[in-house]
């Protein structure tokens, strides 16, 4: 019996902690939003989630706010055919009805920006403003976790070119 009533305890310990980086709100579930520790001298830091649209109306992510980061953008990573990737602002993120839009490494992704010194550090959760287009604004907790080469997406950052973004000068923190 106290077997069973500890994995009952565990099996909801467990499910609580997994919904607790699931958001919903009016149709559209926002899961495991996450960003990944950030060197100690990194000006800029990636944000991924998956936003599932569960209505039969297409959404958009307009913009996301972060109160502790000067300056975030929604971005889209590019790659051309010389192996040159490149950061595209984004004035927001098309959800179609029905459908589910993957923010990942190498892809669509939000940039915190202007990090001046503060780094992303493992554990810490980087409290966030998601504001749809229908749904309206969704705050969430970006959980800060560890790197690892295959979560880069096999992105070469010595080859991107930041030029145009206003990062200023940004070291590889890879």
């Amino acid at each position: 019996m106290k077997n069973l009533i500890k994995a009952a305890v565990a099996t909801l310990l467990f499910a609580g902690a997994a919904h607790a980086e699931d958001y919903t709100l009016d149709g559209i579930n926002v899961l495991k939003p996450m960003a990944f520790e950030t060197a100690k001298n990194a000006n800029v830091g990636g944000g991924y989630m998956t936003i599932e649209n569960t209505t039969n109306k297409a959404e958009k992510l307009l913009e996301v706010r972060a109160e502790a980061i000067p300056r975030v953008e929604l971005h889209l990573s590019e790659t051309d055919e010389n192996g040159v990737a490149r950061m595209i602002k984004q004035e927001g993120i098309e959800i179609p009805a029905g459908e589910t839009v993957m923010l990942q490494p190498g892809g669509l992704h939000v940039m915190f920006m202007e990090l001046g010194g503060d780094p992303f550090e493992l554990g810490e959760a980087l409290n966030a403003t998601l504001v749809f287009e229908n749904a309206g604004e969704m705050v969430v907790d970006f959980k800060v976790e560890a790197r690892s080469a295959a979560d880069h997406g096999g992105m070469d950052h010595s080859k991107m070119d930041h030029s145009k973004m206003g990062h200023g000068d940004m070291e590889k923190s890879d």
